[in-house]
């Protein structure tokens, strides 16, 4: 799915992945409707056979289980594919979930209706050849007819505005508030960023002593930074890469169409 950077980037954030949201159960269940609505709309309704090729934790893999789609999960993270899994399982929902890269997936030929590569995900590949890659395996695994769905960051305006940061996210949990927010640096080619993923929270520590011992704990809040690099991808490279890997019927779609919270590429085998 990713560079191996991005790999052990996720592997370390599985355990904390939900923080990101205010309320991830309902940003699952809400993501879940948006997706299931445009297929739908593509595709007609009834359960579909669905891969999500960068499924992590399972926000929309869940969603889309619990909507009554077959939903099979692959990320390159084998840690966030197996809380994926265990996730699907607490909540009685089937999903069979493992670590692939999607440039490579172990997938027969034409198995899926429906291909789902969201949350920005496939921006972690940095080179044409990559994404070009990663966009004709989604294409194989489909079946002829078959819809992608590509969701990323709103790149064109960022690109122009070069941000520096994200607002803070803040989640209310049984042991307090967690805070999160991204610092970005951009790349001299303006393409390319490297984030710094921030998460505080509440938690206790030990400081030096005068003396050269350990001051009693004292509460204070614990923060864990993560970095990974991104390509912002604007929408006319991103459609020329999915037509140049086979890709046809391409159209973006704004929040405010579909419901998802992130601009989305629909296309077809």
């Amino acid at each position: 799915m990713r560079t191996p950077t991005a790999r052990y980037f996720y592997d370390d954030l599985a355990a904390d992945y939900d923080l990101m949201y205010a309320d991830w159960d309902t940003s699952v269940v809400r993501q879940g409707v948006a997706l299931d609505d445009r297929i739908t709309r593509a595709l007609g309704p009834g359960g579909h056979d669905v891969l999500d090729c960068a499924c992590g934790i399972g926000t929309q893999a869940l969603g889309l289980a619990a909507r009554g789609h077959r939903v099979t999960g692959t990320d390159l993270s084998p840690v966030a594919a197996a809380r994926a899994a265990r996730e699907a399982a607490a909540r009685g929902l089937r999903l069979a979930a493992g670590a692939a890269d999607m440039r490579a997936l172990p997938l027969r030929d034409a198995s899926f209706d429906v291909v789902v590569c969201a949350d920005n995900s496939l921006p972690h590949l940095l080179t044409p050849d990559d994404v070009r890659t990663a966009l004709a395996e989604m294409r194989r695994v489909l079946r002829p007819g078959g819809l992608l769905l590509v969701t990323t960051r709103p790149y064109d305006a960022l690109r122009a505005e070069r941000p520096l940061s994200t607002p803070p996210a803040v989640r209310t949990g049984p042991d307090g508030r967690s805070v999160t927010f991204q610092l970005w640096h951009w790349h001299d080619d303006g393409e390319h960023y490297d984030l710094e993923l921030f998460q505080l929270r509440p938690g206790t520590a030990e400081t030096p002593a005068p003396d050269g011992g350990l001051a009693p704990e004292h509460d204070q809040w614990v923060t864990t930074v993560r970095r990974a690099t991104y390509w912002a991808l604007t929408r006319d490279r991103l459609t020329a890469l999915a037509t140049e890997a086979g890709l046809h019927s391409t159209a973006w779609h704004d929040p405010e169409e579909t419901g998802f919270f992130q601009p989305m590429l629909t296309a077809h085998r």
